[in-house]
């Protein structure tokens, strides 16, 4: 019995776990979760980290062709979705610097019309290599120098016949001759006129920053410088007559010349502050001013009050170069209303002669017909003053 215990060892030294060790053992478990637990408050709420994504930008490649040829010009490459037209113009210009921006005009088709400037460069990729056909435009302009030009020779051409200078007129019959009051009145309007124009070129039309060909430009000043020195040149004669009907014909006409002249300028600044909000998404409409309101019978009254001006003042001179000049107006006019008219109904009113309204839908050609009629009756009254130097 004595050796059976011996062999069997006392159960606390069997387990070093029991009693106090036991007892060790928790008190150490206990000390270690209340250090983690104060761990965990100090370093606040326990975020996963953030994953970082890794996005890829695609670039495209602008491969330039030669409309005619099919040859490459150019590759622009790097360029970034968000870039329009215009950056990739400017990128072409500095690899070909020969033709700068306003002069490139890009095709998606050789066939197909130019892309604006503004056209985002990814509404145009099919894949990452873009296509596109280039054309030289030609030397180009600027859309104010354009008017500027355009309207500045008809006004300096005008005061030049205007003060009968011995290279255009004999003097000695200047001097003779006594000058009839329409012919200082009829200087006045057309000064006025050409004035008009070009203040409201530099303060009131506002253009996008485009550009037109420089043989438009050329074109157009020989029209207008052309047909004012014809112009000038039979009013401002010695021996020009004045009109049959006298002082009435030529008050009743230098009022509607003023009118018309006042109207045309009202249209152009409601064109130019459409809302007030700043906000051009609307139809053309009339406001609080009178001379407005003609937008109730036609989309484009600035032309309409335009070859009103023209026809008075061919009733106010009687000469028949007025009368020709008033008559390619009329014919201008309503090319250039029948355009607009077609812009407008595709801007604002897709769905045409569903939504549209009926009093929008005519144009300056409502009034071709009369316009004609006033027009031929004033050059029937003009046929003597074709020379009027043979008086």
């Amino acid at each position: 019995m004595l050796r059976r215990q011996k062999l069997g060892a006392p159960e606390h030294k069997r387990d070093p776990a029991a009693h106090g060790g036991t007892l060790s053992m928790s008190h150490n478990n206990t000390r270690s979760f209340f250090s983690f637990s104060q761990l965990v408050l100090s370093a606040g709420n326990l975020k996963s980290p953030p994953v970082l994504k890794h996005s890829k930008i695609t670039y495209f490649e602008v491969e330039i062709l030669d409309v005619q040829s099919k040859k490459q010009i150019c590759i622009v490459d790097k360029v970034p979705p968000s870039s329009t037209l215009l950056d990739v113009k400017h990128k072409f210009h500095k690899a070909c610097p020969q033709w700068y921006p306003s002069r490139v005009g890009l095709q998606l088709e050789r066939n197909g019309p130019y892309l604006k400037d503004s056209v985002n460069i990814q509404s145009l990729a099919v894949s990452s290599i873009i296509t596109l056909y280039f054309t030289d435009l030609g030397q180009q302009v600027g859309w104010t120098t354009f008017f500027l030009t355009e309207y500045t020779g008809p006004l300096l051409i005008y005061l030049l016949f205007y003060i009968r200078l011995s290279t255009i007129y004999d003097q000695v019959e200047s001097t003779k001759n006594f000058r009839h009051p329409v012919v200082h009145l009829a200087c006045f309007c057309h000064c006025l006129h050409y004035i008009r124009h070009l203040l409201e070129t530099l303060f009131v039309h506002k253009f996008s920053g485009g550009h037109t060909p420089l043989k438009n430009m050329i074109k157009g000043c020989a029209f207008y410088w052309g047909f004012t020195s014809w112009i000038a040149y039979y009013i401002n004669h010695p021996r020009y007559t004045p009109p049959s009907f006298g002082h009435r014909q030529v008050s009743l006409a230098a009022l509607g010349f003023l009118m018309c002249e006042a109207g045309n300028h009202f249209i152009n600044v409601a064109l130019a502050h459409q809302n007030h909000s700043g906000s051009k998404a609307c139809f053309p409409s009339p406001t609080y001013n009178p001379f407005t309101w003609l937008f109730l019978l036609v989309s484009c009254p600035n032309y309409t009050y335009e070859v009103g001006s023209w026809i008075s003042f061919t009733v106010m001179t009687q000469t028949l170069p007025v009368g020709i000049f008033a008559f390619l107006m009329v014919i201008q006019m309503s090319l250039w209303a029948q355009k607009k008219h077609k812009l407008y109904l595709k801007k604002f009113y897709p769905e045409v002669g569903r939504s549209a309204p009926q009093s929008q839908e005519g144009t300056v050609c409502e009034l071709l017909p009369n316009l004609l009629l006033i027009c031929c009756m004033t050059l029937g009254t003009s046929f003597k003053s074709i020379l009027p130097f043979s008086h």
